[in-house]
């Protein structure tokens, strides 16, 4: 199994605990950052949708949160069984952790990779 398809097992893993019961579409996400840690999140809705949070954000706001800076892939599964892509706020949080960092999607059957510039080409940056 290459490092890719472990990281996105670890996503599918971490969208079993997502709490969807508005939408019933369960993502995870698993980051893995420099120093070799995984850090894993889910999606948590809430009834005021706006207070909900993304898998993949959780995953980074948990890896920020215990001191990583360098975030270097992303992967990102749903309850879908589809290539499930980032929003486009996270790809905007992404591209403040993860500029050239690379996001990993799957379907089951296949994995796909893209630069996270690549799906958020002109981010804002101060």
């Amino acid at each position: 199994m290459t490092e890719d398809e472990m990281l996105y097992k670890k996503a599918e893993e971490a969208l079993k605990t997502a709490y969807a019961p508005y939408s019933n579409f369960k993502v995870g996400a698993a980051v893995l950052s420099a120093s070799g840690k995984i850090y894993t999140g889910c999606n948590v809705e809430n009834a005021s949708y706006p207070a909900s949070i993304c898998a993949e954000r959780t995953a980074i706001v948990k890896a920020v949160s215990e001191g990583e800076k360098e975030l270097t892939k992303i992967a990102v599964a749903s309850c879908r069984g589809d290539f499930t892509y980032p929003c486009g706020v996270c790809r905007q949080v992404l591209s403040e952790f993860m500029k050239n960092a690379f996001v990993i999607v799957g379907n089951g059957k296949e994995i796909k990779k893209f630069k996270v510039c690549e799906l958020l080409p002109h981010s804002f940056t101060l």
